[in-house]
């Protein structure tokens, strides 16, 4: 059966209605992702703490976002491949690993802005004085 395109505003309400479906299905589903926006309760404040302009914020909530839209793409990877079948497959262990080495990178480039705007603002200068 042919499904027709849909276009306008009524495409714009049904791709928000997935995308809020895929946001509940892993606060649902994924206890990983649970914890990582757990942790925006307390990263947001700091970063308009830290932030000393509008770019700083920008980089450092760009960076926990990210962060969530990695940990969904990690479990629709994982979920299609169990979906595929519990046996073990060579491809399937690589694929899962290669999402969650993705949300893994995309934790480590966190810190590291994090800590680069946080150098900058002058909140680690503590540390030019060990060295």
């Amino acid at each position: 059966m042919h499904q027709i395109k849909r276009t306008g505003v009524s495409r714009f309400y049904y791709a928000t209605k997935y995308s809020l479906q895929g946001i509940k299905a892993a606060w649902v589903e994924e206890p990983a992702f649970r914890y990582e926006v757990s942790a925006l309760v307390f990263m947001v404040p700091a970063a308009f703490w830290l932030a000393d302009s509008g770019t700083q914020l920008a980089l450092m909530l760009g960076c926990c976002l990210l962060v969530l839209a990695f940990e969904i793409v990690n479990s629709a990877i994982e979920a299609v491949v169990d979906r595929w079948g519990p046996e073990y497959h060579e491809l399937a262990g690589r694929a899962k690993d290669m999402g969650s080495a993705a949300v893994f990178m995309m934790l480590n480039l966190t810190w590291v802005v994090w800590a680069g705007i946080a150098w900058d603002n002058g909140y680690l200068d503590f540390i030019k004085g060990l060295f």
